[in-house]
C-alpha cells in the first residue's frame, strides 16, 4: 500500500515536471526553434489538426523558421492561425512557402520573459507540493485505517519528502537553464 502511494506520487511530480518542460518550450528565446509552433492548430476542412499534419516546418536559419503547407489554398489559413497565435510572431509569404523571422528580443522583453519563467516554474512547485500533501494525506489514512504501522508512516513520509525535494530541484534546475537561455545576447 504505502509503496503503491509513493510511486503514485512520483508519476504524478514527473508528470508536472514534464509539463513545465512543454510549458518553457513555448516560452521563446532570441534562436529559432520548430518546437514554437507546435501547439498551433489549423482549421483543416472544418477539423482541428495540428500544424506539423498540414504543413513542413523547418529551419531555415538561426533566427527564421519556415513553413511549407502542402497544399497552396492552405497558406493565408496558416499564416493567420500563426499571426493569431499570440506569440509576436510577422509570417511573410513568398510564393508557396511561409517564412517567420524570429525578432531580436529587447532587455525589457527578455526580463518579461524571466518573469513568466519564474511564475511557470512557481506553479510547477506548487503542484509538485500539492502531490506531496496529498499522498501525505493518504499515508495518514492508511495509518488511522490500521492499514501501515507508525513507523512505516514515518519512513514513508521521509522518502515522500526526499522525492518533493528532488523533483523541486529539477524544476529550479529547468528553470535556471531557460533564465540562462533568455539572458544571453
Amino acid at each position: 500500500m504505502i509503496n503503491d502511494v509513493k510511486k503514485t506520487a512520483e508519476q504524478k511530480m514527473a508528470k508536472s515536471v514534464e509539463a513545465l518542460k512543454h510549458d518553457l518550450a513555448k516560452v521563446r528565446t532570441g534562436r529559432a526553434h520548430t518546437g514554437l509552433l507546435d501547439h498551433i492548430h489549423i482549421d483543416y476542412y472544418g477539423s482541428q489538426m495540428p500544424l506539423s499534419q498540414v504543413a513542413g516546418v523547418t529551419l531555415a536559419d538561426a533566427r527564421t523558421i519556415t513553413v511549407q503547407p502542402w497544399e497552396k489554398k492552405m497558406i493565408p489559413v496558416v499564416e493567420k492561425a500563426i499571426r493569431d497565435a499570440d506569440l509576436g510572431l510577422n509570417p511573410a509569404t513568398s510564393g508557396d512557402l511561409i517564412r517567420i523571422p524570429m525578432p531580436a528580443l529587447t532587455e525589457e522583453r527578455r526580463r518579461e520573459l524571466t518573469k513568466v519563467v519564474h511564475k511557470e516554474a512557481e506553479a510547477a512547485r506548487i503542484a509538485v507540493r500539492n502531490i506531496r500533501r496529498d499522498a501525505n494525506d493518504h499515508l495518514k489514512k492508511l495509518l488511522r485505517d490500521k492499514q501501515c504501522s507508525e513507523d512505516d508512516e514515518r519512513h514513508a513520509l521521509v522518502d515522500l519528502q526526499k522525492l518533493t525535494d528532488r523533483f523541486i530541484a529539477d524544476i529550479d534546475h529547468l528553470m535556471q537553464t531557460k533564465e540562462t537561455d533568455l539572458m544571453a545576447v
